[in-house]
């Protein structure tokens, strides 16, 4: 039995007050045009899922009904969805498992992040539909050069707008977020669809995502501006 937590809490007004001070106007993308637009979903696989994975963060299983209702949302309004899987071949990512990573834990989740290992699989409650992209990436960041196709196959889908979702908010999303930003898509953190192993950490990722790089916005939000274009 998964234990159940509280989602992360929502950014101060002071964060958000700031922010709008700065640019002059609330959010520097009002719109979305949902066309052009990919929900990107990063790493919510079994590795990070499961209870007692090796890399779990118990607090991603709480977005996965905002995850899900902006998949479906998104779907509905002519928008792509992706899921984007962290991968690793045998040789693994060295200046990440053998020296970020605690020697006892990297083999264990080296050995989750496999292609076609167990844990390395989307988790069973997200929902994944026939048209919707999986792509694997081999970084934290599906945006940086080199590191995946997701790119590539968004600019030639017409991409120009990314949400980008999943865990963990201050380290895969944020690099992918960022990567994304200064590669010119429009970049939309949704602050209640992306989760990692601690409120303070959570907040500071977006504070400053929200300061520099791009818009932070709620579910709820996003899927009112796609319903606007019907």
């Amino acid at each position: 039995m998964t234990e159940t937590l509280p989602m992360h809490p929502l950014l101060p007004e002071t964060v958000t007050r700031a922010a709008a001070e700065r640019r002059g106007r609330p959010h520097v993308f009002p719109d979305i045009d949902p066309k052009k637009t990919a929900m990107v979903v990063i790493d919510l696989q079994r590795a990070f899922m499961d209870v007692g994975a090796p890399s779990e963060v118990p607090q991603a299983r709480t977005i996965v009904p905002n995850v899900n209702r902006l998949a479906q949302a998104m779907r509905a309004a002519g928008g792509r969805v992706v899921w984007v899987r962290a991968t690793f071949d045998e040789a693994g990512w060295p200046i990440f498992f053998d020296h970020i990573v605690n020697p006892a834990l990297s083999g264990r989740i080296l050995d989750a992040l496999q292609d076609g290992a167990e844990l390395h699989e989307l988790y069973e409650g997200l929902d994944v539909q026939k048209g919707d992209m999986v792509v694997n990436k081999y970084r934290l960041s599906a945006f940086l050069p080199g590191t995946s196709n997701l790119p590539i196959l968004l600019r030639t889908a017409g991409i120009d707008t990314i949400l980008m979702t999943g865990c963990m908010t201050n380290v895969c999303c944020d690099s992918s977020a960022r990567d994304a930003a200064m590669t010119d898509f429009k970049t939309i953190m949704v602050e209640d669809a992306n989760a990692t192993r601690t409120d303070e950490a959570h907040i500071a990722a977006l504070s400053t995502f929200l300061q520099a790089f791009g818009d932070v916005r709620r579910t709820d939000e996003i899927i009112d501006m796609l319903s606007a274009k019907d």
